[in-house]
């Protein structure tokens, strides 16, 4: 098989997806799938300017789904020879035959199919060599380092290039596929003072290479971030307004999706369990789905399953819409899968008159904490009960006051998302989820 990954290779997975369907039909199933995918990528990481790691990705592989009725046996492989994909379907019929039946078990539904697919602007490539990323990631390190000399050492500069092609079909009739890229600089670094220690990073994404941030904007912006950690102090225990910087909010907003996506629900497994038609963020927000925007990180012109994406307002005035939901989950709740296996596409947040510029933001919230990093894992989506580990700064008299270290903030998600006070401007495109930083009302620091 040819090393290229470009868009001359869909024929061939689209030859290797219906050679696939054709053999679970010859094995007896009454539906099948299949996904076969190609990926390559290089990683080039450099540390106090030499070189780490320089990485080659190549991979490829094939995932089959069979159904017997409504039995379903599932298997993959990184073979896509001719003998390898018929093992492969033959693997899946073989599970299958020993499932239980399962009445929301099959295709997506025939009409939700996508019938046309639109050119979504997704495939950038980038012919750059190793020799050529290992100097950007240089340069973008050195760019952050020359900035102080407080910044004694560097978790490295990291450039990577991505490209791919996937081509999905199923026995309905369905066969397509499309290449996308990805592109990412970062950098990390460490800054020293006053017998302390302090780590920070910045970073750019995007789908086409001429978008990344400049290199030496994203060096100097990691190394103005570590710098202002120096001095952090904590905190005593106290409620207090906090304001989720963008890439925070994003996911901040990212367990508000997961509550409401059809696993949760038909699990019982949510804060916001049966809460479609109901008031779950404050009125003047609306939270618009868009999967067809040129260019961005989560378009696609279809879903895991083949249904067509669209466009959906799934928040109007606060009020939640509807679910989250692929064929399975939807089955599960009596409903129809609404394009989003695999998750959701380009969730844009809209606050109205409600939108503040950042400095407003601060002003709107006079005193608190204005968080930049989060550890931890402490997001019960069950109960909604939030504690996580932050760090970032104390604001006062809405104006950067100190930087904070070492403190935990603490609520419950479905009060805090209907306590959003306000959204700023600075919204940060790098994601699913675009949105700009999130003002609560309040919310328990726990410190010293």
């Amino acid at each position: 098989m040819s090393q290229q990954v470009d868009p001359s290779r869909i024929p061939e997975l689209q030859a290797i997806v219906a050679s696939a369907l054709e053999a679970a039909r010859a094995a007896g199933a009454t539906q099948a799938e299949a996904d076969a995918s190609l990926q390559r990528g290089l990683t080039a990481t450099v540390r106090m300017g030499e070189v780490d790691t320089i990485e080659y990705h190549r991979d490829r592989g094939l995932a089959v789904t069979v159904y017997f009725g409504q039995r379903k046996g599932a298997a993959s492989t990184a073979d896509i020879a001719p003998e390898a994909v018929r093992e492969t379907v033959a693997k899946a019929a073989a599970i299958a035959r020993h499932t239980a039946a399962d009445d929301c078990a099959g295709l997506a539904d025939p009409e939700l199919l996508a019938r046309e697919i639109p050119d979504l602007d997704l495939d950038h490539p980038w012919a750059i060599e190793p020799e050529e990323a290992v100097e950007r990631a240089r340069a973008c390190e050195a760019a952050g380092l020359a900035v102080d000399k407080r910044l004694t050492n560097s978790e490295g500069g990291t450039l990577t290039s991505h490209r791919g092609v996937r081509v999905y079909g199923n026995s309905h009739g369905f066969l397509a596929g499309y290449t996308s890229t990805s592109h990412s600089l970062s950098c990390a670094l460490i800054a020293e003072g006053g017998g302390e220690m302090q780590r920070d990073y910045w970073y750019s994404v995007a789908r086409d290479p001429l978008a990344l941030g400049d290199l030496a904007a994203v060096g100097r912006r990691a190394a103005e971030r570590t710098l202002a950690r120096l001095g952090s102090r904590r905190l005593d225990t106290r409620k207090a307004p906090v304001l989720f910087a963008p890439e925070m909010a994003r996911g901040l907003l990212g367990s508000f999706v997961g509550a409401i996506r059809g696993v949760s629900q038909y699990r019982r497994a949510s804060f916001l369990l049966g809460a479609a038609g109901q008031a779950v963020l404050p009125a003047f927000m609306q939270l618009h789905e868009r999967p067809h925007m040129k260019g961005a990180l989560a378009s696609a012109p279809f879903d895991s399953e083949g249904v067509a994406t669209r466009e959906r307002e799934l928040v109007v005035d606060g009020v939640l819409q509807g679910y989250v939901l692929g064929s399975y989950s939807a089955r599960k709740l009596g409903l129809t899968s609404t394009g989003n296996a695999g998750g959701i596409h380009n969730l844009l947040v809209d606050a109205g008159p409600a939108t503040l510029a950042f400095p407003d933001l601060l002003k709107r919230m006079g005193s608190g904490l204005y968080v930049t990093e989060l550890m931890g894992q402490g997001v019960n989506g069950v109960t909604g009960d939030y504690s996580r580990g932050a760090s970032g700064f104390w604001i006062e008299g809405g104006a950067i006051a100190f930087p904070v270290h070492e403190v935990t903030i603490a609520g419950n998600l479905r009060s805090m998302l209907k306590d959003i006070v306000a959204v700023g401007s600075d919204v940060d495109i790098q994601g699913s989820i675009r949105t700009g930083s999130i003002l609560l009302g309040e919310l328990t620091i726990a410190g010293e």
